[in-house]
């Protein structure tokens, strides 16, 4: 089975590479693992964009409904979890399909993870309650490499590196990755032009908020969601949370999240460009799901050209 090669498809939210990943899927007798550092929570699913029941029937997804409310999922978790379903699937003799949008964990799973150490409660509780200036200061003194690499919106992020630098005294940049034999390996990016990017998004929000996010997030917040420190992030949960709670109008926090959706997409597209090896596709709002499936499978059965989108 070492012959199937994986398909790697990423692309923004809202951008359909789900829906190209499931003909594809159809199409070629494969699988998908799911790549969304949200979709993995049980329980959160229209606020994820999960598969339907209808489309969980057709192909067998991976990587949905792994963890609870409570615990901190890691990149680390991730390709772990990954390894072995890619394993599954190709023992059946079917194509694993990589599909998602949270780049950093195509990155862990093409580059490895670095080796740094396991993560220390008391020491993250401390970095979570100190202000924000404060953490890009040190971060700035103690490691200004990866100061200027990182994402300094991404907080978790921040104070990840800053647990390590704290728990070892060397510099987070100094942990280098493992690298296995997946190095070389392209993800095929599915890119849309701004103004149909931003249509589809806004037109996913409010097909969300009909189908009933509210009441998701109203059930899940007596299910640990509040409590969470990572689940509770989601796009769409913390605005209706705010909703909720009386902090936000509706109309607020409905606009909060088309504006927040916009930004987390903008961040994608930058790390997509700046840290993965990637061969694009550019999608017209034109372009059928179907049309754009034959282009992926294009690219995987004649090779990406590994390069970084201008």
């Amino acid at each position: 089975m070492e012959s199937i090669r994986p398909i790697y498809l990423a692309g923004q939210t809202a951008s359909g590479k789900s829906a190209v990943a499931l003909h594809l899927a159809e199409r070629l007798g494969g699988e998908i693992i799911s790549v969304d550092s949200m979709q993995v929570y049980r329980g959160m699913n229209i606020g994820t964009a999960k598969p339907t029941p209808s489309e969980l029937k057709l192909v067998r997804h991976h990587l949905l409904d792994v963890a609870e409310l409570s615990e901190t999922f890691s990149a680390a978790n991730f390709a772990h979890l990954a390894e072995i379903a890619e394993a599954d699937i190709r023992s059946r003799g079917k194509i694993p399909i990589y599909c998602g949008g949270t780049g950093f964990y195509f990155k862990a799973l093409l580059e490895g993870i670095s080796p740094a150490p396991a993560a220390d409660q008391s020491v993250r509780h401390a970095l979570e309650n100190t202000p924000v200036p404060e953490l890009l200061k040190e971060l700035a003194e103690r490691d200004p490499v990866c100061f200027e690499a990182i994402d300094r919106m991404n907080l978790r992020r921040v104070i990840r590196a800053l647990e390590v630098i704290r728990l070892t005294g060397k510099t987070f940049s100094s942990f280098k990755k493992l690298s296995p034999d997946l190095e070389t390996s392209c993800v095929i990016l599915l890119r849309r032009e701004s103004g149909n990017l931003r249509e589809r998004i806004n037109q996913r929000i409010d097909e969300m908020l009909a189908a009933g996010l509210v009441n998701e997030v109203t059930l899940l917040a007596d299910q640990g969601l509040r409590k969470s420190t990572t689940a509770r992030e989601g796009l769409g949960y913390r605005e209706i949370l705010a909703f909720l709670d009386g902090n936000l109008t509706w109309a607020q926090a409905v606009e909060l999240l088309r504006v927040k959706t916009w930004q987390f997409s903008r961040r994608q597209s930058t790390y997509f460009k700046s840290q993965l090896k990637t061969d694009v596709i550019e999608a017209a709002s034109s372009d059928s799901i179907k049309s754009l499936a034959e282009k992926v499978e294009f690219k995987w059965i004649n090779g990406s050209s590994p390069k970084t989108p201008g």
